[in-house]
């Protein structure tokens, strides 16, 4: 039986490891293994029939899509990192309470490479390609100088840009993909349309279509971050990312070691980015073929530099005059921002340390007994946080005292510097969340209420490696329901509105749940998301690893 007791401080919980001081937040024992939830499987491309449980409602017709690693090896060589894994796309159509299910490999540059010559052939996050066995001693040294080529491996999300789909990693390229079918259609480079090195794989999206997006760009100044535009429709048919335009770039902080971000936040009127304190070695991951130093080799937490909010503003491209600081965070994903009452609302899931990203490497997933609740207990709980960032800091403005009022939140803002005001946060959730492990793949009803006030927010409970639980979080009382149980443990949460719908929770919320301790019973789960009760599952004949990101394409 598993248990659990949460640390309210981790200083006096450190034992030595290896010469390193590591710290435990959290004291599980008994974590069931989960090693099939991160096993290579093959792909099915052809729709395959699912066993109907209960009810799925009439009124849903599209396909849920969703992206994750399905490949961990190669030939007899092994991917490092959770991250890594060739990237394996889902499809469940949906349509008349009836349920297919198919799966395909996308046809990379990386995939392809990779399976033609039997070995890892392309580097990817955690893991470093050896050199090429078939050239000379001379021809393999020298490849060691060559700088490390992208990967196009686009594991993490399925996105949209002027209505089409598209995969998405956090490098340069993406491939634009048939929501019907999923295959490959084109490899699509952002660096071929404006001068950055990559974008996120979380772009925010108007409601006219227009896309707004992050990527890096390294030059002698050092790196920039870039907030880019995509315009909302195309002019041809065969267009991409025509029209993208980068309307604002700012240097980072430290020129040679810019922080590492997967995801933004967007209001109304504001880009939001956040400067944590997860830093980015550029050398050493230039240089990581001659070290034999894998990307993330490259990465590394800094709990003594503060965390930054960055405002800019969405019409004029200008970023704020003031800095927005706060204690050192870590944040993968933001709920939802809006403006109210001159103050912008930024809600996040976020924790406070950034060690966890390096830690997910597949052989910690497959660990076992001791071993694995080791893995648990020292990664730092990630919970949803509030902070309220003061629009109007002018030279009336009040120092060293809380500039929030009007709102109802205990979130506080003081005005330290000319430009500078230190934030606190409020907790958006009770102390009931500690038993779930926290809160993460935050997702909310986007279509109606990204940018704007809202209520509910839904996520994954982590009382495990990967969300063992679904949680609809109320902001009203900050009251919880939860979907729970034993050896299941379901992905992202997926909001769906119903037809005229005219409450923000009227709708659906469907995640895949993966059950490793039977074999090929994955299962398609669709819950009232009002009352958050189980309607039905469509249950699929075949192993399925646990993913990343999804999300809903509706058809007529």
């Amino acid at each position: 039986m598993e248990t659990i007791n949460h640390k309210k401080s981790n200083a006096a919980s450190k034992e030595s490891k290896s010469q390193k001081n590591i710290s435990h937040f959290t004291d599980v024992h008994g974590l069931p293994c989960i090693e099939k939830i991160v096993s290579s499987v093959e792909d099915k491309p052809e729709p395959i029939s699912t066993n109907i449980t209960g009810t799925i409602p009439q009124w849903i017709n599209g396909n849920f899509l969703r992206n994750g690693p399905g490949k961990f090896e190669i030939g007899n060589q092994s991917f490092n990192h959770w991250f890594d894994g060739m990237a394996l796309l889902h499809q469940f159509k949906i349509s008349k309470g009836k349920v297919t299910y198919k799966s395909r490999f996308l046809s990379s540059s990386s995939y392809q490479s990779n399976k033609e010559h039997n070995r890892i052939a392309v580097s990817e996050f955690g893991t470093v390609t050896l050199p090429d066995p078939c050239k000379n001693f001379f021809q393999r040294f020298l490849s060691r100088f060559e700088l490390p080529k992208p990967t196009d491996n686009a594991n993490v999300s399925f996105v949209t840009y002027k209505g089409d789909y598209y995969v998405s990693t956090e490098t340069n390229v993406m491939h634009k993909i048939d929501p019907e079918t999923l295959e490959t259609k084109k490899q699509v480079d952002w660096s071929k349309f404006i001068a950055v090195n990559g974008a996120t794989a979380h772009p925010h999206t108007e409601p006219d279509g227009t896309t707004y997006n992050m990527g890096n760009s390294y030059g002698p100044k050092g790196a920039h971050y870039n907030i880019i535009r995509v315009p909302p429709t195309k002019k041809t048919e065969a267009e991409t990312l025509e029209g993208a335009t980068v309307f604002c770039s700012i240097p980072s902080t430290d020129k040679g070691k810019p922080s590492y971000y997967h995801s933004f936040a967007m209001s109304e009127n504001y880009v939001v980015f956040i400067e944590q304190p997860i830093k980015m070695d550029l050398l050493k991951i230039a240089t990581g073929k001659l070290t034999k130093k894998s990307i993330s080799q490259g990465f590394s937490w800094n709990p003594k530099v503060n965390t930054i909010f960055h405002l800019i503003h969405k019409q004029t491209g200008e970023v704020n005059a003031i800095k927005y600081v706060a204690k050192p965070l870590s944040t993968f994903h933001q709920i939802n921002a809006y403006e109210e009452n001159g103050f912008l609302v930024l809600d996040m899931c976020a924790s406070d340390d950034g060690q966890a990203i390096t830690n997910y490497n597949v052989q910690n997933l497959r660990k076992s007994g001791e071993a694995l609740d080791e893995v648990y207990n020292t990664l730092c709980r990630v919970f949803p946080r509030r902070f309220v960032l003061p629009l109007h800091v002018d030279k009336n403005t009040s120092y060293n005292q809380n500039l929030i009022h009007g709102l109802d939140s205990t979130a506080t803002a003081v005005r330290i510097g000319k430009n500078k005001v230190f934030c606190t946060h409020e907790d958006l959730h009770g102390e009931e969340l500690h038993q779930y492990g926290g809160l993460e793949f935050p997702q909310i009803n986007y279509g109606k209420y990204n940018t704007h006030r809202y209520r509910y927010f839904y996520g994954c409970g982590f009382r495990h490696l990967v969300g063992d639980a679904l949680i609809k979080m109320d902001l009203q009382g900050k009251h919880m329901k939860v979907w729970k149980q034993p050896g299941l443990y379901p992905s992202e949460p997926v909001f769906v509105p119903s037809p005229h719908a005219t409450e923000e929770d009227d709708g659906v919320v469907m995640s895949v749940v993966i059950t490793p301790d039977e074999d090929k019973s994955t299962f398609l789960l669709v819950l009232n998301a009002q009352t958050f009760e189980e309607l039905g599952r469509a249950e699929v004949p075949v192993n399925i690893p646990y993913g990343f990101h999804g999300t809903f394409h509706a058809t007529a």
